[in-house]
């Protein structure tokens, strides 16, 4: 089990890899927001390994980038 869990974090960090190179036509404020919630999302599913800890983390981590990016 604790295998799956490591693919599974492992897939997330791949996919936040992959997404950021879309940010190339990004605004800083909305590639910092972007970069947020996919960190928070990534965060909060390892913390918490339930969909509702990686959507709050997504949302949390979403925020906290927008508001860096002033």
């Amino acid at each position: 089990m604790k295998s799956i869990r490591q693919i599974g974090t492992l897939a997330a960090i791949v996919a936040i890899v992959t997404s950021l190179s879309a940010c190339d036509g990004m605004s800083p404020r909305t590639r910092d927001t972007a970069i947020g919630a996919g960190v928070g999302g990534a965060a909060g599913a390892v913390i918490g390994g339930s969909a509702l800890s990686t959507l709050g983390g997504a949302a949390v981590g979403g925020v906290i980038g927008n508001q860096v990016g002033k």
